[in-house]
């Protein structure tokens, strides 16, 4: 009898660590589901991008469900790499874009492309990139479409990409424009010798030190950035030429216009607002309804954790090495 009182004591331990260790388990397995990946896929996601379709705007009928048209934006300074934040980063804007555009011409019920712009344009490469992507999108099939709709502001490298577009539709109060490529430095040679700040650069030619700003400028390093400068402005120029129809390229050099000057200019086809750029959209299509989707990359809850409303750290942008830009920068 003595040793019943013992006995209870160890089975009610037993319980107690199963139970303990059940409860491990269980937070193991939660943790797990919420911020663990999911190992299995459908196909390669860098070839067939997959993204959670929201309905926007119109019909969900049988008929508009094979005519859907995908709404991407194109906001900010086009430029390639992550914002990073105190806590975590946001996505490469550049590769979303285009990893958006290859999705919609992955699937064959996406008839069409809203591109909503409002960007003063960015690096060269990555608004050739979207732009590329964009004719691409329309060459897969003959009958699909891209209608542009500029809100507050469509120069430049987002002009450039807009090229793609079948119909381009901007806001009364847009700016428009902006064919131009630049390429800023800074010179601080007398400054530098002010201070006592001298450059110690070791180089294989003379024009691998080209634009530093610690030596005095170099009438021919400045030749020839000129002509890489002049190289670009001639590929953006033609394209806008091929896809305006313009005859003479007196009006691509740099200036921008406010939405009904470019209309006058032929820059656009419509000054008006969305639900234009929709009617627009239902003329190219021969549709009475559409089917608007938005596309959204499916997010875990660590990242919605560590993203939201973490401050977003200061750009180094303006201390990198000079770059050729199809940005407008008043």
């Amino acid at each position: 009898m003595s040793n019943a009182p013992k006995t209870g004591y160890w089975v009610l331990l037993i319980l107690l660590i199963m139970l303990l260790a059940g409860s491990v388990a269980t937070n193991f397995g939660l943790i797990a589901y919420l911020f663990g990946g999911n190992a299995s896929y459908a196909g390669p996601v860098d070839e067939m991008p997959d993204y959670e379709e929201i309905w926007s705007y119109g019909s969900y009928d049988d008929l508009a469900l094979e005519n859907k048209v995908v709404r991407i934006s194109l906001s900010g300074v086009i430029m390639r790499g992550r914002q990073e934040r105190l806590l975590g980063s946001d996505p490469d804007m550049v590769e979303t874009i285009l990893t958006q555009i290859l999705a919609a011409r992955s699937d064959p019920y996406v008839r069409a492309i809203l591109l909503e712009v409002d960007s003063p344009g960015g690096a060269v490469t990555p608004s050739d990139e979207i732009y590329a992507a964009l004719k691409m999108f329309k060459e897969s099939d003959e009958d699909r479409v891209i209608v542009v709709f500029i809100r507050g502001l469509g120069a430049s490298g987002a002009y450039y990409a807009s090229m793609a577009g079948d119909y381009i539709v901007a806001e009364p109060t847009a700016i428009v424009g902006s064919v131009g490529v630049i390429m800023q430095s800074l010179n601080m040679k007398e400054l530098g010798d002010k201070i006592g700040l001298k450059s110690v650069t070791i180089a294989s030619g003379d024009n691998k030190d080209m634009l530093n700003p610690l030596k005095d400028v170099d009438p021919e390093h400045m030749a020839m950035m000129q002509d890489l400068v002049d190289e670009m402005q001639d590929r953006f120029a033609s394209i806008v030429m091929n896809a305006r129809n313009f005859e003479n390229p007196e009006l691509l050099d740099g200036r921008v216009f406010t939405a009904p000057r470019a209309l006058d200019h032929g820059f656009i086809d419509e000054v008006g607002y969305w639900l234009d750029a929709v009617e627009a959209l239902k003329d190219l299509m021969g549709m009475d309804e559409l089917c608007i989707v938005r596309y959204a990359q499916p997010v875990g809850l660590l990242d919605e954790l560590l993203g939201a409303q973490a401050p977003k750290l200061p750009s180094l942008q303006s201390v990198e090495s000079p770059r050729l830009l199809y940005q407008w920068k008043p």
